[in-house]
């Protein structure tokens, strides 16, 4: 019998439909691989910004993840928004014996600059999340955070990089779109000290609301296909940019509107099961 390939993605709703759960759901979709989800808040906002977040208990978020690790075969999950320190060390337990590819974003300030994340949760995400994630896909902002420093240099990506490796990640990808006077250039540094860069150019649009979140829901699908980690962060990066000049000169809201996920579906795939 055959099956899907298939994505677990734990993550806030994004109720404008950009970012968040829906952005991923979309960025699975297009690429060709299932989506099942474990929503663990709920957010009102709109390409303005951000207006409430309720979060969801933290046990019902774990009688999310076990419902679908019990039923599917899920081949990596993704990691979003998760909101504060119960949620994220419910999470934290809940996969700590888990084989499967993680990919981590650490989601704590939108766009809009609307914080998303507890103070306290970021100690309980370094801690206990950080050491069974294969990736981390921290931005400029988020990496400043995790790592303790101001990033203004390349020199200083490369120093935020090692810090936050020294958590017990195995990998980070520093994404750096939001890095003043460069190009959107992101950096992959593994725990064996190789680094690699993956360049695109930059688009000129208001339209880059959910970036990150697709941007890491893409790589995760990629290796639910079965690729290795470096292949699907580069072809994660080619159907963002793609994503991005697909929606650049189409009205998606007043603010940053979303990117255009559906620029090229894909039909669902399948693969023998295991």
């Amino acid at each position: 019998m055959k099956r899907y390939p298939t994505t677990l993605i734990i993550a806030g709703s994004d109720s404008c439909g950009g970012a968040g759960i829906q952005a991923d759901i979309k960025s699975c979709s297009a690429i060709g691989v299932y989506a099942a989800t474990a929503i663990t808040a709920v957010t009102a906002q709109n390409t303005l910004g951000v207006q409430g977040i309720q979060a969801i208990t933290p046990d019902m978020v774990r009688k999310q993840i076990e419902a679908v690790l019990d039923d599917l075969f899920v081949d990596s999950i993704k990691i979003g928004m998760l909101c504060n320190a119960e949620i994220a060390s419910t999470v934290a337990h809940t996969l700590r014996h888990t084989n499967i590819p993680i990919i981590l974003d650490p989601v704590m300030v939108s766009t809009s600059g609307h914080k998303l994340l507890s103070d306290d949760a970021i100690e309980v995400i370094t801690q206990q999340l950080f050491p069974i994630a294969q990736l981390i896909t921290p931005n400029i902002h988020e990496a400043e955070l995790l790592s303790g420093i101001t990033i203004k240099s390349e020199a200083d990506i490369t120093r935020a990089a090692h810090l936050i490796l020294q958590c017990g990640c195995q990998a980070v990808l520093m994404k750096g779109g939001h890095l003043q006077g460069c190009e959107a250039t992101d950096r992959l540094f593994t725990a064996d000290s190789k680094t690699r860069h993956y360049t695109s150019r930059f688009i000129d649009t208001h339209n880059t609301h959910g970036t990150g979140c697709t941007l890491s829901s893409a790589i995760a699908a990629y290796r639910a296909l079965g690729y290795d980690l470096t292949t699907s962060i580069e072809k994660a990066k080619s159907y963002v940019s793609q994503a991005i000049a697909g929606g650049a000169d189409i009205f998606a809201g007043r603010g940053h509107g979303s990117l255009n996920h559906a620029y090229a579906p894909q039909p669902l795939q399948t693969i023998n099961n295991q």
